[in-house]
């Protein structure tokens, strides 16, 4: 006889289960459905530019802190040396007036007119007391040169611990811009690394047409520069085209940007400073519109600098990354200011 059984019920548990599963299904799917678009090759670009400037700004505050740091080293060490040379000079006179004082206490132990009436000598006597003035007066003078010579070195003392206190606070700047920039450049690395290697090679292809086509236009426009000093400048840049971008660095195998232009003038027989924030009070301020070849131009709040080459386009060391090349002013970042060497 056959038996009829019930089908067997699924068990709670295992309904739960599976009522779960169906739902974390559902949600991946929606959540897949409505996740964000990867960024196109043309975004990411945008964003490592935009990274890329700011850790320029921070690298401009590097150096700026780095020259400064260079400066007060040098004076804390002259004054330092200062202050050895004078307290080499107060222990001397300190040892004059001791043996100004052995002198004196020798030739006096009785009290002058006493040693008059017990002088078989009166005559010498007298001019003994006669070198025992003088011997005062000297040993005052000496005490004078002494006190002088203390408030001297006290006061070189406190210039010295000023430049090094002040040595410290840049060395603290350094390393807070140092910290900046590296972080701005991994950020940026880690974008481009979220493209392929043939999108990445597709801008930096961009990148040297663009280039090519901006030098191109600077033969068509063949402006007259401003100097023979500011062409012999750019004449230097030009030499430099396709050299790396590297931090701090001033040529002549890499450049960062204020870089390039001090080692371009200094080709050019002319010294400027080191940081885009004090070349820009270096010359003549002039109007975008009288810019001539081998000007500075300086972009985004001064954290930017390069050297007008005519035409709309400017020679310059961009960013990490890339190398010294003619580029629109268009395209380099807001333009901000213009000097003439």
């Amino acid at each position: 006889m056959a038996s009829h059984r019930r089908p067997k019920q699924p068990s709670r548990t295992r309904v739960t289960v599976l009522t779960a599963t169906a739902a974390a299904a559902v949600a991946l799917t929606s959540q897949a459905a409505h996740a964000d678009p990867k960024p196109t090759t043309k975004e990411v670009k945008a964003k490592v530019d935009k990274l890329y400037h700011e850790a320029e700004e921070a690298t401009e505050k590097y150096n700026g802190a780095k020259e400064q740091q260079d400066k007060l080293k040098k004076q804390a060490e002259a004054l330092q040396d200062k202050v050895a040379r004078g307290q080499d000079e107060l222990n001397i006179l300190r040892g004059q007036l001791g043996s100004l004082a052995t002198a004196q206490y020798r030739s006096g132990g009785l009290d002058p007119s006493v040693q008059l009436l017990l002088s078989s000598d009166p005559d010498s006597f007298l001019d003994q007391a006669s070198a025992l003035d003088q011997l005062t007066a000297k040993q005052a003078e000496s005490l004078q040169k002494i006190q002088a010579k203390q408030r001297t070195l006290a006061q070189q003392r406190k210039e010295a611990q000023a430049k090094l206190t002040d040595l410290d606070e840049v060395r603290e700047a350094l390393g807070r811009n140092k910290q900046k920039f590296q972080g701005k450049l991994a950020e940026a690395q880690k974008l481009l690394n979220t493209l392929t290697a043939a999108e990445r090679a597709r801008i930096t292809a961009d990148e040297q047409r663009a280039s090519r086509d901006a030098g191109d236009r600077v033969s068509l426009g063949n402006e007259v520069p401003a100097s023979a000093l500011g062409a012999a400048a750019l004449a230097a840049a030009d030499s430099r085209v396709g050299k790396p971008y590297v931090r701090a660095a001033t040529g002549p195998d890499s450049f960062d940007c204020s870089g390039l232009t001090m080692w371009a003038y200094a080709q050019a027989g002319a010294n400027i400073t080191r940081t885009t924030f004090t070349q820009i009070n270096q010359g003549t301020h002039i109007a975008r519109s009288q810019l001539k070849p081998g000007d500075l131009v300086f972009f985004s709040n001064t954290q930017h600098v390069g050297l007008y080459a005519g035409n709309n386009t400017v020679l310059h060391a961009p960013y990490p990354g890339a190398y010294v090349r003619y580029e629109s002013m268009n395209t380099v970042g807001s333009y901000q200011a213009a000097v003439r060497i």
